[in-house]
């Protein structure tokens, strides 16, 4: 199948947002000590991600979730690209849910010094130029927390 330009301009329209997802695991990471998103539905207008946690976060917690991502993203942080072998990208990145055919090199993302992830996506290049984020909605269920977010201009 041929690309004709249209699938990059739409990744590209999905950079912030795929960004922005990176920054949401690592908190939840940091936060509750759970992994890094189990599915994730990621748009340009709005985006879905489920963890899974012994209990649902407080009112509180999702207040706390969205300052944090919110800090994350005004720190202006450089978002790139480093590729490393699969050993050296194990001491900094979760590997669990790759194939187990994947290439020997591999592509991580950093968003500064707060997130190390393997990921083939599209990135904005500075944190700077993602939008505010807003957790929309989020329900628990079976163990199963799902939040639903969009990236809103102030």
């Amino acid at each position: 199948m041929q690309n004709n330009g249209k699938d990059k301009f739409q990744s590209m329209l999905i950079a912030p947002m795929h960004t922005a997802e990176h920054i949401l695991n690592q908190t939840m990471v940091r936060m509750f000590g759970c992994g890094r998103s189990a599915n994730a539905h990621i748009e340009k207008k709005k985006s879905k991600c489920d963890y899974y946690l012994p209990t649902a976060p407080t009112e509180e917690q999702v207040v706390e979730i969205q300052r944090k991502v919110n800090e994350i993203i005004n720190r202006h942080l450089p978002v790139y690209e480093e590729l490393l072998s699969r050993e050296e990208a194990s001491k900094i990145a979760d590997l669990s849910k790759l194939p187990a055919d994947v290439s020997e090199t591999l592509r991580v993302i950093r968003v500064g010094d707060y997130d190390a992830c393997a990921c083939i996506g599209q990135h904005v290049s500075n944190t700077a130029e993602i939008a505010k984020f807003e957790i929309i909605s989020h329900d628990f269920e079976n163990g199963r927390w799902r939040v639903r977010f969009k990236l809103v201009e102030d």
